[in-house]
């Protein structure tokens, strides 16, 4: 469900000549991302022992068996293969929001394959493979930093180091297709229950705990993002709705686990007014062209919801009590980010210039103009007149 929603969620929010290049993105992207696992990532983030990588004992599955279990869980270990490759391919699939209408279909290949390897991969052994957070206590049981910190930095970095698309700000780049937007954040919401419940690795109260807080986050957040257009536009748009929803679901991740249904709505509510405030900051105030929001979104939510498990999760406010003492969790969080915000942010840019050196990252402005889907791809979704 989280590819093609994303797929669509992103396609819905660019102009319509550029809408088969996003999709194509996203798709390929996830079929790279699914053979690299495969060869050598799963073993690199989830083998081994060592605090900063695992090792390569299971190159291409080697060992893994049908009778195999995961370490720590009666889930067949095939299962827990598919399960995190999900996380895998989704994550850089994330950034392409940040880069869309201007970003060359080979660059982003080339740079997720490097960014899967040098940042996903060893933050994911950090924080779920046995590395020095998970030693250290940290808390993300979906994602908050292996998926959205590294995600939303990584976005923000590429967007500075691309550039704005042609025209930006001043010349409207209008979504072309709201509906479609709307038909794909559903479908994420949807895919993220599985994300956010199934990270439980079983079916129980625990999972449904965490169903319902990751529902009730995400609707808190899409009421609220409404009322703040509301006040600020007199109107409350539908891109404007699911924008707060996805905000709800992305700070929620790495708390659901931990926090109850008062938290969930106080964390989705939160959500909604930093990250719209961000979106005006990022776009305003810096004029940096991150295109569909990705770090004021996945970033800054993935960063609070990080921060905000070491509250929501105690007992006294309505949590589950299963994290630390408030100061020694938050201080383990807030760990965890800087590092990785660092890390994150270190990494993509040297590999991004790297694959500029090498296949450049953007189309020609002649090709920009034109729209990707035909420059990149050969291809249109609809009959396109000039400048569409």
């Amino acid at each position: 469900m989280a590819m093609p929603g994303l797929a669509l969620f992103y396609g819905g929010l660019v102009r319509g000549r550029n809408v088969l290049s996003v999709m194509a993105q996203c798709a390929g992207i996830a079929c790279m991302a699914s053979l690299l696992w495969v060869a050598c990532l799963y073993s690199l983030a989830f083998k081994g022992d060592g605090d900063w990588i695992g090792n390569l004992d299971a190159v291409f599955l080697k060992g893994i068996s049908l009778g195999s279990v995961a370490p720590g869980t009666h889930v067949p270990e095939t299962l827990f293969v598919m399960f995190q490759m999900a996380f895998a391919l989704i994550t850089p699939a994330l950034y392409v929001g940040a880069v869309v209408e201007r970003m060359k279909f080979g660059a982003i290949l080339l740079f997720s394959a490097l960014w899967l390897a040098l940042v996903y991969t060893p933050v994911t052994h950090w924080v779920w493979g046995g590395g020095w957070l998970q030693t250290m206590g940290i808390k993300d049981l979906a994602g908050g930093i292996v998926v959205h910190t590294t995600a939303g930095v990584s976005a923000l970095v590429l967007a500075i180091l691309l550039g704005k698309r042609r025209g930006f700000p001043g010349h409207p780049h209008q979504p072309h297709s709201p509906g479609m937007v709307f038909i794909g954040a559903a479908m994420l919401w949807v895919g993220w229950f599985g994300f956010n419940a199934g990270s439980q690795l079983k079916a129980g109260a625990g999972a449904g705990m965490t169903l319902l807080v990751t529902h009730l986050s995400a609707c808190a957040a899409a009421l609220v993002w409404c009322l703040l257009e509301r006040i600020r536009n007199g109107k409350v748009g539908l891109i404007g709705l699911v924008t707060g929803l996805v905000a709800g679901l992305a700070t929620v991740t790495p708390a659901s686990g931990d926090v109850g249904p008062l938290g969930a709505i106080i964390i989705g509510s939160l959500a909604a007014v930093i990250c719209y405030y961000v979106v005006s900051l990022i776009r305003v105030r810096l004029d940096i062209d991150d295109s569909l929001d990705v770090f004021a979104v996945h970033g800054v939510g993935g960063i609070l919801g990080t921060l905000m498990l070491a509250v929501f999760g105690q007992s006294a406010f309505g949590g589950l009590g299963l994290v630390k003492s408030f100061g020694v969790q938050l201080g383990i969080q807030a760990t965890g980010l800087v590092v990785t915000i660092v890390w994150s942010a270190l990494a993509t840019l040297g590999i991004a210039l790297l694959v500029k050196v090498t296949l450049g990252l953007r189309v020609s402005e002649e090709q920009e103009y034109d729209g990707m889907d035909n420059a990149e791809h050969g291809e249109n979704a609809y009959p396109m007149e000039p400048g569409t």
